[in-house]
């Protein structure tokens, strides 16, 4: 990129002027606009990615399109304006606002580790104070809020970078690292202590995080200021921080409170938010000024003028109180990743932090307990296991996350399956590290199409997590709901509706009907009324969810297109085919924007577009759309790749609504070779194009082969899903009808009969 010297034809860049583990800023001219501007090149993907990492390239891309539009939607004088994003020869890259200053860890460098003056940093807290209120005001969590990420204007002004941005380190691979446990992380020293534990955060993550920092420049070092990872992160999470004072006396008292305020080991023990935050800056300063030795203004000690911002007792926040049936343990343990609608890129896209689950207590579940006098609580301790052990556990459990978002599930399943018989082992068959591993290995039996299986795992995880944690806890409620999908899977949709509605009343009773996990669950609750039949149902709750998440998350968020394109499904299931061909095609264009034509999802819209055109007797171009996405499909997957054969059977089915018969059976025949030979002669989608063979065969009135390829599709539907299933039903009625065609009038009403006689005793039982 640095040989073209030209980004899209627009941005030529001009000098480096930064670098990092993410890749370089650059100074460059804007040519269009004719000013300068900072372009941000996040490094390409190494040689390391290839082939069976494509998809995790598009996710990649994709958080990065998210991202960049959250960044350039911030309008703060106290955070760097996104201009524009892009890729460029497989580079993406940011277009921003060129600042003139340092940020504050070159400041510091610059100061040789020496404290920063106290009215400086007094200034820089209420600026950021600022900043951090505007943004969470727009529910946006900066997540990496660190003296690199914090700018410092030659004209005094300060500004927050990277907003959403750095996130995306993890998943490239470009996090710093530690030594001494090889644990992962992305700035440590800044990172609260539920970001640590692998806990949901929220606004009150950043406040922590600015508290670390405003430890760091007003006494010269980070609060928990240790060279072994391990040390780092047991400071965060229970080591209580030395009073900045103490560091540095000259110090106003008020600064140090509400700093170690931030610094609270609980959210809850931390200010409410950044505005509150800002005005106790603002009043404190506003009383009378004090100066440090050097003459810079130190601003005030909080005096009875200012009753309303008088900083609270300094003293170590109090402990979170515990329900007393829950083990210590289950405080601040990591919980594994949330079960996520949608597709492989919704379920995997947040990357793992192996930092997660470092608890340093430890119960074992499932022993005898020991003998206790009568009123005192039983408990068995386990031995604390060591730091290394912690690390190995977190390291295979990473390795294991990585081997799924490759799509290597059967390896990713023996890597879970494995750790989680060493966790129970290690840390008991209930901790929540344990009942995560389990909960992987049965989200990669369920990839791998043993939904059986995957759903015993899943209720073993349920179970375990209702005991340890309770009912109503969010990870309880995602195994139940992965238990649903499951269940789903295996056609057994009245149980899972009846265990869709239950986590869905928790959900709406402990998060509210709008949080994004109980918007996903009746996402996924519109879905399995859908196969219900309850199709009025199912649309209506579909709708709602698209509606909520448009209002939430914008009209063309990832998860509202997905529930725009559940409306659109069960619009065609309703018969209502132009609102579904309208739906659709708002998706598959919305989908375009966002993620790329070639992008699966867009090409999977544009599919169910050609349906819609077929069904409504608009053959001729539903044949020239399935004709552009067979060349897509081809040029994107290859030319074997299910989906291709998926577009080309749809193309030789338009050619037969069109009566080229012919050209119809020769692509049939074709998709049905390369069908048998990529999925497997039984495979649903091979039965499919068999049939469609059949049906050419007798168009063009060559019965007797029709026969025998319809014949061939009802034994291997009787084989495999039963002489009753419905198909199996539908494949005999073909195969009496070519009989009648061949003027064996008796066979044919003696298959008729057989096929009658089934479907009544079908329905007998199903009633």
């Amino acid at each position: 990129m640095a040989d073209t010297r030209l980004i899209q034809g627009r941005y030529r860049l001009l000098e480096i002027i930064g670098r990092g583990g993410m890749g370089e800023v650059w100074r460059a001219t804007d040519e269009s606009l004719g000013r300068s501007v900072a372009v941000k090149c996040l490094k390409p993907l190494g040689p390391q990615h290839g082939r069976s990492d494509d998809n995790f390239v598009k996710v990649l891309r994709e958080r990065f399109r998210r991202e960049a539009r959250v960044a350039a939607s911030l309008q703060h004088r106290g955070v760097t304006v996104v201009h524009d994003f892009g890729e460029s020869d497989g580079v993406l890259f940011l277009v921003m606002e060129l600042l003139e200053g340092q940020n504050l860890s070159q400041l510091l460098e610059e100061n040789k580790q020496a404290p920063l003056p106290v009215g400086e940093v007094v200034d820089i807290a209420e600026q950021v104070a600022d900043a951090l209120a505007y943004t969470h005001r727009q529910g946006i969590v900066h997540r990496d809020l660190k003296p690199a990420n914090i700018m410092r204007l030659t004209d005094g002004a300060v500004k927050i970078c990277d907003f959403g941005i750095a996130r995306l380190g993890a998943d490239i691979g470009f996090t710093s690292r530690l030594t001494g446990t090889g644990i992962a992380m992305g700035t440590p020293h800044y990172m609260s202590p539920e970001q640590i534990s692998g806990s949901e955060v929220d606004h009150r993550s950043d406040l922590y995080s600015l508290g670390c920092v405003l430890y760091e420049i007003a006494t010269g070092v980070p609060p928990f200021d240790l060279d072994d990872a391990w040390a780092v992160l047991v400071g965060h999470r229970d080591t209580p921080p030395v009073p900045l004072r103490e560091h540095r006396a000259e110090l106003p008292a008020f600064l140090d409170r509400i700093v170690l305020d931030l610094l609270a080991k609980t959210p809850e023990g931390r200010p409410d938010d950044a505005a509150e935050l800002r005005h106790r800056i603002a009043a404190a300063r506003s009383g009378p000024v004090l100066v440090d030795p050097a003459g810079h203004a130190a601003g005030a000690h909080p005096t009875a003028a200012h009753p309303g911002v008088l900083p609270r007792p300094l003293q170590p926040a109090p402990p979170e109180p515990r329900l007393p049936e829950l083990p210590d343990w289950t405080r601040g343990m990591t919980t594994g990743h949330k079960a996520a609608g949608g597709s492989l890129a919704a379920l995997r896209a947040t990357p793992y932090d192996p930092s997660a689950g470092l608890t340093n207590e430890w119960t074992s579940i499932g022993m005898p307990p020991p003998v206790q006098l009568p009123g005192a609580a039983a408990r068995v301790e386990r031995p604390t296991p060591s730091p290394e052990l912690l690390s190995v556990l977190a390291s295979r459990h990473n390795a294991g996350l990585s081997l799924g978002r490759l799509g290597r599930w059967e390896e990713a399943g023996d890597v879970h399956r494995a750790l989680a018989q060493d966790r129970a082992q290690a840390l008991g068959a209930d901790h929540p590290d344990t009942l995560t591993s389990r909960y992987e290995v049965g989200f990669t039996l369920s990839r791998t199409g043993r939904a059986a299986e995957a759903l015993h795992e899943f209720a073993h995880v349920a179970d375990g997590r209702e005991r340890t944690l309770g009912a109503d806890h969010p990870d309880t409620l995602a195994a139940r709901q992965e238990t649903a999908y499951v269940l789903g899977r295996l056609g057994r949709h009245a149980e899972a509706h009846q265990v869709y509605a239950s986590v869905l009343a928790s959900r709406e009773r402990t998060m509210g009907p709008d949080h994004p996990d109980t918007l996903r669950c009746r996402h996924n609750l519109a879905f399995n009324l859908g196969r219900l039949g309850r199709l009025e149902e199912s649309y209506r709750t579909a709708q709602d969810v698209a509606d909520a998440r448009a209002r939430l998350l914008g009209a063309t968020h990832p998860d509202t297109l997905v529930t725009r394109y559940e409306v659109a499904y069960t619009l065609g299931q309703l018969g209502r085919w132009p609102d579904a061909l309208h739906a659709y095609r708002e998706v598959a264009t919305a989908r375009a924007a966002v993620f790329g034509a070639d992008h699966p999802d867009a090409l999977a819209a544009r599919y169910e577009v050609g349906i819609c055109l077929g069904r409504l007797g608009r053959s001729a171009e539903a044949l020239e759309l399935y004709r552009e996405l067979v060349a897509a499909r081809t040029r994107v997957h290859g030319p074997d790749h299910p989906e291709t054969l998926r577009a080309r059977h749809g193309l030789g089915v338009n050619l037969g609504r069109l009566a080229r018969w012919e050209e119809a059976l020769e692509e049939s025949r074709d998709v049905c070779t390369l069908r048998e030979r990529v999925l497997g002669g039984d495979h649903p989608d091979t039965l499919v194009s068999r049939r469609e063979v059949a049906v050419g065969l007798g168009w063009l009135g060559r019965w007797s082969d029709a026969l025998s390829a319809y014949r061939q599709v009802a034994e291997a539907r009787d084989r495999v899903l039963g002489p009753a299933h419905p198909d199996a039903l539908a494949s005999r009625n073909d195969e009496a009808h070519c009989l009648e065609q061949l003027g064996r009038h008796a066979e044919a009403v003696d298959l008729y009969r057989h096929v009658a006689t089934l479907r009544r005793q079908q329905g007998a039982a199903t009633g």
